[in-house]
């Protein structure tokens, strides 16, 4: 067993508990990591409510990444001392997964990373004889040690600064892969990105990295407006003081968007950008509707007449072994500057990271154990 300090969310409305804790010691078929710094993402917090379901008590965390301290006997590709990003658990082997499509595996996205335990039903993470789920994303990195796989530990070069890549794992990976791998927007294209957070302004660099021409972001808060312009938006939209969305993007665009791309899951917003977009244009969708309104409707004839086509992405449809280490380069050469999304924390400090987030004083928050 290894003693480890973890964030663990003990139940829905209650804070984390940064508690002493035991990880087991990795099988032959995992990997131990030392966790150098972990982004907080909706998802956790979405678990740690039950909005998602995940068995709790529980260690979240799925944005992680670190340095390799063990490997399991039956790991290849990786050795201690590797810097390394923590992504998701796929398969490898289906239809989908060698098609570079591990976000739709065959065996299922839900199964491999939210049962809360390995594939034999034993948990990982013990405080004393209390047996406490983990495996979230196959990592649960909310602590200072994870458990990973070869699977979802992504080998990176370690002359980036490790304790802020963990956000390429997920959210910037689902912002940026949605431009640049599911949507593949030309250069000279047309964006609307609904939403200022970690994901909406990761899809803006991706769209400055693609070369579109226009970039409109929608955001009620001004400086995640204003963020979103040091980005490399080239406009941005108040939906508080719009009141017709449609209309306010073909004042910059008249012809109609080509792309647009979706974070808020809200009705109003996704039906202003599909009747602004241009004709064979795009509506990409990666928001997920609250309880109270769980799905979203469109107007069929509208969509026919003008051939709009929507398209559902989990994870930028990218995959993470080759993505998250063209996003590194990306911001080596100063091209894909996320870090300017992020503000650090102390483990510890993770309630106050998490409320920080929900006001807004933060985009992305990374807690550095």
């Amino acid at each position: 067993m290894n003693n480890i300090t973890a964030a663990v969310a003990r139940g829905p409305g209650q804070d984390f508990s940064v508690e002493q804790i035991q990880l087991d010691e990795p099988r032959a078929d995992e990997v131990l990591v030392k966790i150098a710094g972990v982004g907080i993402c909706h998802s956790d917090l979405a678990a740690k409510e039950q909005h998602l379901p995940f068995p709790l008590p529980a260690v979240l965390g799925h944005e992680g990444a670190g340095i390799v301290e063990k490997v399991g006997s039956e790991v290849s590709g990786l050795q201690p001392g590797d810097h390394v990003v923590l992504s998701f658990v796929s398969c490898g082997h289906c239809k989908t997964c060698e098609n570079d499509m591990p976000s739709y595996c065959q065996q299922g996205f839900v199964p491999q990373n939210f049962a809360g335990v390995r594939a034999d039903g034993s948990k990982t993470h013990h405080c004393g004889d209390e047996a406490i789920s983990g495996n979230f994303f196959g990592q649960s990195s909310f602590g200072t040690y994870a458990l990973t796989s070869a699977s979802n530990t992504i080998k990176v070069r370690d002359d980036a600064p490790i304790e802020m890549l963990g956000p390429l794992g997920c959210g910037i990976q689902t912002g940026a892969g949605s431009i640049i791998k599911a949507m593949a927007c030309e250069s000279g294209s047309s964006l609307v990105v609904a939403g200022g957070g970690g994901v909406g302004l990761s899809a803006v660099m991706g769209g400055v990295v693609q070369g579109c021409s226009t970039i409109i972001v929608i955001e009620p808060q001004e400086s995640r407006r204003q963020l979103a312009l040091e980005l490399g938006a080239t406009h941005v939209i108040d939906p508080l003081n719009t009141e017709n969305l449609s209309e306010a993007i073909r004042e910059i665009v008249p012809q109609g968007a080509d792309y647009g791309f979706d974070t808020s899951a809200r009705q109003d917003v996704i039906d202003g950008i599909v009747m602004s977009l241009a004709p064979a244009g795009t509506i990409g969708l990666v928001g997920i509707p609250g309880p109270d309104a769980p799905n979203v409707s469109f107007n069929v004839i509208h969509m026919l007449s003008m051939g709009i086509k929507v398209m559902g992405i989990t994870e930028g449809n990218a995959s993470p072994a080759k993505f998250i280490p063209e996003m590194v380069d990306l911001f080596m050469e100063g091209r894909f500057p996320f870090d300017k999304l992020c503000k650090t924390y102390s483990l510890d400090e993770i309630n106050q990271a998490v409320a920080d987030s929900h006001t807004g004083k933060c985009v992305k928050a990374v807690l550095v154990p």
